[in-house]
């Protein structure tokens, strides 16, 4: 999404350079705050730490984590007709209660579960273990770093269990579940099986249609955030950010994010306004 807003945000200011690097929420935060970079990407809450530490930040879209097995997993068809509670996935990551699929399927092969978490401090892992009622250092399983490292683990391993930002999870030129993993529905109303309303995971533009209208829960869907080490005071930098908040959240569902509502961007727009008068050019 930032590479997208960069390219199209340079094109109305000649000879402007934005360098975007990623590195998960961790990062986004640490490098923000210790002056490395002007503007930090976080993908989860800020934290009170943060915000005493100088930590000013606006919402510029939306997305969602998403549970995913193998698509080779024996027991697929069954375990998407069902769907996963939240209770059942907090006994699984969270717990260590509930080991095997058979534990889900009564009657079926009790095949292991190989849970696989973030071993980086990220957005995606504190989210994921927000909705379970944790922190990310709570989450078990086995470590790999970064999206792309934890959807090919998964991918991989024919029994395995993990979670992804949908970007990670959908393919970008097909918008269909990126080929060896499915996306685990989650049985929100814990009634045993997935209902139509629940079924949101065929294509990425049903999952974002989900995340913008509530069906998919918050968290794991969760706010994308743009952070600063204070109001932010280099005039380029305000107006890259207002930009993002009116004509750039046109980028945001092709890119496959969520944009914000109207009364979503009132809110960031006059927080970013705040205080303009009194903004000096570093």
């Amino acid at each position: 999404m930032m590479i997208t807003w960069s390219e199209e945000y340079r094109k109305t200011v000649p000879n402007l350079t934005i360098d975007v690097s990623a590195g998960g929420a961790g990062k986004g935060i640490t490098d923000v705050l210790s002056g490395v970079v002007d503007i930090g990407m976080v993908s989860r809450r800020i934290t009170t730490a943060e915000r005493k530490q100088g930590a000013w930040y606006i919402g510029v879209a939306k997305d969602a984590v998403v549970p995913v097995i193998n698509d080779r997993n024996p027991l697929k068809a069954a375990l998407t007709r069902r769907g996963i509670t939240r209770q059942e996935f907090n006994r699984i990551w969270l717990r260590g209660e509930i080991t095997t699929w058979g534990a889900l399927l009564p009657g079926a092969d009790d095949h292991p579960i190989h849970v696989y978490t973030r071993s980086d401090a990220c957005g995606a892992a504190e989210t994921w273990a927000a909705y379970l009622g944790g922190i990310q250092e709570d989450l078990r399983g086995i470590g790999v770093f970064g999206d792309p490292g934890l959807a090919e683990a998964v991918r991989k391993d024919s029994l395995g269990l993990g979670y992804n930002n949908i970007n990670f999870a959908y393919d970008e030129a097909t918008k269909l579940p990126v080929t060896g993993i499915c996306p685990l529905p989650i049985d929100m109303n814990g009634n045993g099986v997935i209902d139509p309303c629940e079924a949101i995971y065929a294509h990425r533009g049903a999952i974002t249609a989900a995340i913008a209208d509530g069906r998919y829960p918050s968290p794991p869907s969760r706010s994308l955030y743009l952070v600063t080490k204070g109001y932010p005071r280099r005039k380029i930098v305000i107006s890259f950010l207002s930009w993002i908040l009116s004509e750039g959240q046109r980028y945001a569902a092709s890119a496959g994010y969520v944009p914000l509502t109207a009364s979503e961007l009132r809110y960031e727009t006059a927080k970013l306004n705040k205080g303009e008068a009194t903004v000096e050019e570093q």
